[in-house]
């Protein structure tokens, strides 16, 4: 999408042609009662957002058609909000997705308030106004999305422009988009050897990309990866992706992402009901492809590793079994109690693998519990995280980017239930089966490099929504890319 600046005095924004026009915090009823003169006919839509007596959230109130003389555009939008934050500005515009959706709204404009927004604003309001206009069709439809050519952004004043943050803006949101695209794909369109395509796409100046095939995951022993994809006829793809921009000093932060494209559970077969939303189980791997999406359209003095593990879990003559033991990349043996516990398995040869770059941080994402969903819903991601610091700069970024997370405990005690009488651990706890989202994180914890910062993000409630609204989120690539934004400025 293009983006222009264009700097207009408050007294003839009227003029502005486009051919939608959304008026930010500005005051409906004296825009509707300005008297203009001029024969065109507009139509405007007048939607008030204002505070509930309950919480200081802006609600949606029902919208008012009516007509104007003399406005170029033809069709405005007054959006009020009770403040200027950017939380306000992201809940805004996610009640007028449906305007904003319009089909036939080439050129779309933004008009700033008088006083302009400030950089994390600006990047807020432009992430959130290009999430509610991507839409995804399908990859064997010929309909096309409603597509906005043309985004410019009016301000009173040239001070109050502020092309760096529309530039990274516009990077995140191709992020976010590029992750969407790829967890909302069909499973047969979104196999192991299409990520590993998806990721080859954006090799350039700043991505390198490899692939290592079946032989080769053999050859490295990561018989825990290798015991979730044997079920499959499809065959498996670890996918190394590395960024290093310009100035980039220090040992890598590592991001792994869970790849399962499709998980029917293998043996212990998940209940058909809802069974293709499995299809998103690979969202931690979409939304590691789009942080590098994001990191490619951008110049940050920064190292980053990107590892997918990438597999199908199918029941099959061939598929693991329950009571299994299989051997991980470090010689740790694992039981098999149940195989719909297979996320852990591929993340934790990824976890060993990662112990060649030296990182200095490690943050693995997955869609790996329904017990995270149980305890925070679609809301927030949870977050774990061995050292202090890293939990608070990734807390951090979730604030800032309204992808929010909430630190869970580690606390050793819930590791108790992890053990076998039959091999060095248990992939899920044999007994004392609560807390189940801990209980998957104290399992990676054993496979994280010693003395490596480490964070984990399980995304299961917050990758994708279900319902009427069913569709890939693109989350957690805004907590991500704001992680690696902040980290880049103290580097």
């Amino acid at each position: 999408m293009n983006v222009v600046w264009k700097v207009l005095p408050q007294e003839q924004i009227h003029s502005f042609k486009a051919d939608a026009l959304c008026l930010i915090d500005c005051d409906p009823p004296k825009v509707s009662n300005k008297s203009i003169s001029g024969s065109g006919q507009a139509r405007i839509w007048l939607n008030h957002l204002k505070p509930s007596t309950a919480t200081t959230k802006p609600i949606f109130k029902e919208s008012v058609a009516m007509t104007l003389a003399g406005w170029s555009a033809d069709k405005v939008a007054g959006l009020m909000l009770p403040t200027g934050s950017a939380a306000d500005l992201r809940s805004g515009v996610a009640c007028m997705t449906s305007w904003l959706r319009q089909e036939g709204v080439g050129h779309l404009a933004l008009v700033l308030p008088p006083q302009g927004l400030g950089e994390s604003q600006i990047q807020s309001l432009l992430i959130a106004v290009c999430d509610a206009l991507d839409k995804y069709t399908t990859t064997l439809s010929n309909k096309k999305s409603p597509s906005i050519q043309k985004l410019t952004v009016v301000v009173s004043h040239a001070s109050h422009i502020h092309r760096s943050a529309a530039q990274r803006a516009l990077a995140v949101a191709n992020g976010v988009s590029f992750a969407k695209e790829w967890a909302n794909r069909p499973p047969n369109h979104s196999t192991p050897t299409h990520l590993a395509q998806a990721a080859k796409s954006l090799v350039g100046s700043r991505v390198k990309v490899q692939t290592l095939a079946r032989k080769q995951i053999e050859a490295l022993g990561m018989g825990a990866f290798l015991a979730v994809t044997q079920g499959s006829e499809e065959p498996p793809q670890f996918i190394t992706m590395e960024y290093k921009g310009k100035g980039a000093k220090g040992d890598p932060i590592v991001l792994i992402g869970k790849g399962i494209t499709f998980d029917t559970g293998g043996i212990s077969l998940k209940p058909s009901a809802e069974m293709d939303e499995m299809k998103f189980d690979m969202g931690g791997a979409a939304s590691v492809l789009g942080t590098f999406k994001t990191l490619s359209d951008v110049d940050l003095p920064i190292h980053v590793i990107g590892l997918i593990p990438s597999c199908e879990n199918m029941p099959s003559g061939k598929a693991v079994k329950p009571g299994d033991v299989v051997r991980a990349m470090n010689g740790t043996t694992i039981e098999i109690l149940n195989t719909d516990a297979e996320g852990r398995l591929i993340l934790c040869d990824a976890l060993c693998y990662s112990a060649r770059f030296k990182p200095r941080v490690i943050i693995d994402v997955a869609t790996l519990t329904g017990a995270c969903v149980v305890a925070l819903g679609s809301i927030r991601s949870g977050m774990y995280a061995n050292n202090n610091a890293l939990a608070q700069a990734l807390e951090n970024a979730g604030d800032e980017t309204g992808d929010l997370c909430w630190r869970m405990p580690l606390d050793d005690a819930y590791a108790d239930g992890l053990k076998s009488n039959f091999a060095d651990i248990p992939n899920i706890a044999g007994f004392a089966r609560s807390a189940g989202s801990v209980v998957a994180a104290k399992f990676l914890e054993k496979f994280v490099p010693a003395n490596t910062d480490w964070g984990h993000l399980d995304i299961a409630g917050t990758a994708w929504k279900s319902g009427a609204q069913k569709g890939a989120t693109g989350r957690p690539v805004p907590l991500l890319t704001q992680y690696l934004f902040s980290v880049s400025r103290v580097s």
